[in-house]
């Protein structure tokens, strides 16, 4: 599935919705029109209250001011040039240049939207590589850390369709040092680690969705859901310790000519500390 949402300044993120029809598992439909909008028939799908199947786009208006986005990505003399300019002056003199932010915000869009057209047309591993240039392209500069952070989460959802879960879960975590609060990534980061088996942590994501949230009922019940297979890998990760536990006893006591079954723990009903007890 592909949702391409319009994103809006720093300051106004969107807010989260109060879809529950669709959770972390939900299916979506497949169509995109020539603008890169949803165009299935019924509602627009959601995940945990939001769509967390598609990229996001970035509007002309934020990083332009009015001026319209140029189509060309590929621009290896400006950026060069640009380097060059942020060389020969200091740091503060860089970051007071509006005129060459400007030039590197349209520049980091540029990319990104060539970024979108590829992640469009199923060419991910191509998609990676125009949404790391943008983030190449971008300074560590308070403007630029929406459409840095919108890169990153761009970047996790082309890992998510190549099957690369853990990758998934680095960029969204790098999207959400950017911005705690971005919801898409949570989602995002919840089911890459829902694959990993990561059950725990996948619970940890939708728990944030929802303090951000509280009225986010899907990520309830995807909650309610992964509880009890969280439960069972962790009973399933204890009897392995222990039983790697119980078969380095053994290779020490045996040396003795015992075992660990020659041991056997008795539980103080009245306490609950336990005892133990040897046995030949």
């Amino acid at each position: 599935m592909v949702v391409i949402e319009p994103v809006t300044s720093a300051d106004n993120h969107p807010k989260p919705s109060n879809s529950t029809n669709v959770g972390v598992d939900s299916t979506v439909g497949d169509r995109l029109n020539t603008d890169g909008a949803y165009s299935g028939s019924g509602d627009k799908p959601t995940a945990a209250g939001y769509a967390s199947d598609g990229y996001e786009t970035a509007s002309e208006t934020e990083v332009g001011d009015g001026e319209a986005v140029n189509d060309n990505t590929d621009k290896p003399n400006d950026v060069v040039e640009d380097e060059h300019r942020l060389k020969d002056q200091t740091y503060e003199d860089a970051l007071n240049d509006d005129e060459l932010k400007q030039k590197i915000l349209v520049q980091m869009n540029d990319a990104k939207v060539e970024g979108n057209k590829l992640f469009g047309d199923g060419l991910y591993e191509e998609a990676l590589l125009k949404y790391d240039y943008a983030i190449q392209l971008a300074p560590e500069m308070p403007s630029s850390s929406e459409i840095r952070s919108i890169c990153h989460n761009n970047r996790a959802t082309c890992f998510f369709k190549l099957g690369k879960y853990e990758d998934t879960v680095k960029e969204c975590s790098k999207a959400l040092e950017l911005n705690p609060t971005y919801m898409k990534a949570l989602v995002r980061r919840g089911e890459a680690h829902e694959k990993l088996e990561n059950y725990d942590e996948a619970i940890a994501d939708m728990k944030k969705i929802l303090e951000l949230d509280p009225s986010n009922h899907q990520s309830r019940r995807t909650i309610f859901r992964l509880e009890p297979l969280a439960i069972e890998k962790r009973e399933k990760m204890k009897e392995e310790m222990l039983g790697k536990l119980k078969d380095m006893g053994n290779s020490i006591l045996g040396r003795f000519g015992m075992s660990v079954d020659n041991f056997k723990a008795v539980k103080d009903p009245n306490t609950g500390s336990y005892s133990i007890s040897f046995q030949r």
